[in-house]
């Protein structure tokens, strides 16, 4: 009887080993967190030698960076699930609304995904590149973007006064971040769903008052 052919692929055309070592990775990140993320693992889960992903990736910092902006597109998607529920209404409460929409999807993917929230933001960034495309959901936006899209239709209905406007991302962000840390590393890990949620939206209302 001949062997049964290898289901590994030995070959693939220009840019699909990248993606696939990619999506592997998030694999491991949504199990295990951004320490699951290894090179010769998701080899090993693709099909290839290790030696493969050196052609694409340097070391292993370099996959857990792409798997990190990854999953901060993730973080995007689940923020605009929220965005796109919101009703058309006057632009004081649309705008209120979308606020709230952004903390409440970056919380919410925290609790449903904490080991690819973990992994988005495993690795040392800064502003410098927030904005970067590898970054961007499915929108076209990162959740930086959209906290900073938030924060203009504030300011453009009147309920952010301009002097504050410079850098009032760092405050909206910090507060959120902070929360869904809190609830799925920290001490808040105990509380119920309820609770959480009731918890979700008094921090941002207390980022809405602050601003």
């Amino acid at each position: 009887m001949s062997a049964l052919p290898s289901t590994a692929r030995s070959t693939y055309r220009h840019g699909d080993l990248r993606e696939a070592l990619v999506a592997a990775g998030v694999d491991l990140a949504r199990a295990g967190g951004p320490d699951a993320v290894v090179l010769r693992e998701t080899t090993r889960r693709v099909g290839v030698s290790p030696n493969a992903a050196y052609r694409h990736f340097a070391d292993r910092q370099a996959l857990l960076k792409a798997v990190s902006d990854r999953a901060l597109g993730f973080v995007a998607d689940r923020i605009e699930d929220e965005v796109v529920a919101i009703p058309m209404t006057d632009a004081a409460t649309h705008a209120r609304s979308l606020l709230r929409a952004v903390g409440t999807g970056y919380i919410a993917f925290a609790r449903e995904e904490p080991g690819l929230f973990r992994t988005a933001f495993s690795v040392p960034d800064n502003l410098a590149s927030a904005d970067a495309p590898s970054k961007a959901g499915a929108g076209g936006r990162t959740p930086y973007q959209l906290v900073g899209m938030a924060l203009d239709e504030m300011l453009a209905a009147g309920l952010l006064p301009a002097e504050r406007r410079p850098n009032a991302e760092f405050l909206a962000w910090s507060s959120v971040h902070g929360l869904g840390m809190l609830v799925i590393d920290g001490p808040l890990r105990g509380l119920t769903g309820p609770m959480i949620d009731h918890a979700t939206q008094r921090v941002i209302d207390m980022v809405e008052r602050g601003l």
